[in-house]
């Protein structure tokens, strides 16, 4: 059996930033998983540009049964952090919308540069490898039987990721190694998700297809996100809506706000006095696509002149731009999910080291544990704070 200092098992983006840190602490690291290939959550993320982190990080841009779990780590290992990191390593990058950075070449260069990072600090990474029994012993040292030899280590750190996107190999066996050490397991949902239609919407919106628009949308807690609403075949997707996933339960209605900052009746009225005979249709049309104003009202409405609406009846056109209230039939669920709601309880880790209170040696960093950022490169940051808290403590 091959002893190791540290064993990681997840050769995603927080196994190989805690890899890279431990193996520079002279710490002897084996990375396992069993993906042909490192980061491949990483290659397809941001478009295949990946969104590696935001300029503006702070814990209110995290979900966590604890929000002051997420302080530490995020203060300890800044996004500034990474962005020198990144430059070090010759990666051009350029900054978007909300402070997101992108890779101005490929995603590849984030995995690179994670690769030569563990190839200088000495790692040993070990690829299309099962992992069949963990256990601890007496002395501590935790034992692995897998496909390609059996090892044991002081250090076990599990990095194997969420629920999101199985095609890339994502499984629940993070939480099955923290139940059999008797942690709790919150639990999972998909978030960062595009929602479904019910049928007789899809009837009404399909044709509504690539349409984006600017919108403000508000969940039942109040909640809310000023970002782009893309219609798709399947439901409603898009940045606000996303983000606003996070915070929806099923069985809630969503409010969107189709002219964010303004006043639906304030315009109304003074396109009135302006165009009185003008057809609502046309005045529609002038603040949102055409297509999407015939889905929402009725043809013998937008038909009328302003001047033939009643007063009663441009408020209730009003409130249904400003207020647009819709029960959405579900998410498209893990398949298409960016990351996985809930995870190991962060009542059960330490915010400083990401060790199990309970178990020596035991330790859960990135998405395994109940920890959600928000889009716009906040779950990379997390993946790089957590791996960089647990390298320093293996």
């Amino acid at each position: 059996m091959k002893h190791h200092d540290v064993i990681i098992i997840g050769a995603g983006a927080a196994g190989l930033m805690c890899a890279a840190t431990a193996g520079y602490r002279g710490r002897d690291v084996l990375v396992l998983d069993n993906a042909k290939q490192a980061g491949r959550k990483i290659l397809i993320s941001g478009g295949g540009r990946c969104n590696f982190t935001n300029q503006k990080v702070e814990p209110a841009n995290f979900i966590c049964g604890n929000p002051h779990f997420v302080k530490s780590a995020l203060a300890r290992y800044r996004s500034s952090d990474f962005i020198e990191l990144v430059e070090r390593h010759g990666i051009e990058y350029h900054e978007r919308e909300h402070g997101q950075l992108f890779c101005n070449d490929s995603a590849k260069d984030i995995v690179t540069m994670l690769m030569t990072e563990c190839e200088w600090a000495g790692n040993k990474i070990q690829l299309r490898t099962e992992i069949t029994a963990v256990a601890q012993q007496e002395n501590g040292h935790f034992t692995l039987i897998t496909s390609n030899g059996d090892f044991s280590c002081e250090s076990l750190v599990i990095a194997t990721g969420g629920l999101s996107m199985p095609k890339l190999g994502a499984s629940p066996y993070g939480y099955k190694i923290a139940q059999q050490f008797g942690l709790k397991v919150l639990p999972t949902q998909a978030g960062l998700v595009p929602f479904t239609w019910h049928a007789e919407q899809k009837i009404r919106f399909e044709p509504l297809s690539g349409i984006a628009v600017p919108s403000t949308i508000t969940a039942a807690d109040g909640t809310q996100f000023t970002e782009a609403l893309l219609f798709t075949h399947r439901g409603l997707s898009g940045p606000a809506v996303l983000q606003i996933s996070n915070y929806w339960q099923p069985g809630e209605a969503i409010s969107i706000n189709l002219l964010p900052g303004e006043n639906a009746l304030e315009k109304i009225e003074l396109a009135l006095k302006n165009h009185p005979k003008q057809s609502l249709r046309n005045t529609l049309s002038h603040w949102l696509p055409k297509r999407l104003v015939e889905a929402l009202f009725e043809e013998v409405q937008l038909d009328k002149a302003l001047n033939q609406l009643g007063h009663g009846e441009r408020e209730t056109l009003a409130d249904a731009l400003n207020n647009w209230s819709i029960m959405m039939n579900g998410t498209e669920g893990y398949r298409t999910a960016e990351v996985t709601l809930g995870g190991v309880d962060t009542n059960e880790l330490s915010s400083k080291t990401m060790q199990a209170n309970n178990v020596t040696g035991l330790f859960f960093i990135g998405e395994v544990m109940d920890v959600s950022g928000w889009l716009g490169g906040f779950n990379f940051q997390w993946a790089w704070a957590s791996g960089v808290a647990a390298g320093l403590a293996v």
